[in-house]
């Protein structure tokens, strides 16, 4: 499994890890992943994803999982999220016939 949010692509970043001697070594900086599942109204069915803790916030912000992904560019949603997005699209093409 990929330390990779599914929703905002957010990945592990490289950085250096200073000693009081100011001696510089190599680390990696992990994005804060959690499992939620989130509610999707036009789908009207729970869908589990593993996200990061900021990426929740703006989900919230966002007003839900509906609206993060009308706002969401497709290149860094993960396949699982697409799929989605796909989805609610078409369901609301349905909707609008």
């Amino acid at each position: 499994m990929a330390r990779q949010c599914e929703l905002s692509g957010v990945k592990p970043i490289v950085g250096h890890k200073v000693s009081h001697s100011n001696v510089k070594t190599k680390r990696r900086f992990l994005p804060n992943l959690v499992n939620v599942t989130l509610r999707s109204e036009a789908l009207g069915r729970d869908v589990s994803l593993r996200i990061a803790a900021k990426t929740l916030r703006t989900v919230d912000k966002h007003g839900g999982l509906d609206g993060y992904l009308a706002k969401s560019k497709d290149d860094t949603l993960s396949a699982k999220a697409l799929k989605i997005k796909r989805d609610i699209e078409k369901q609301a093409a349905e909707a609008s016939a």
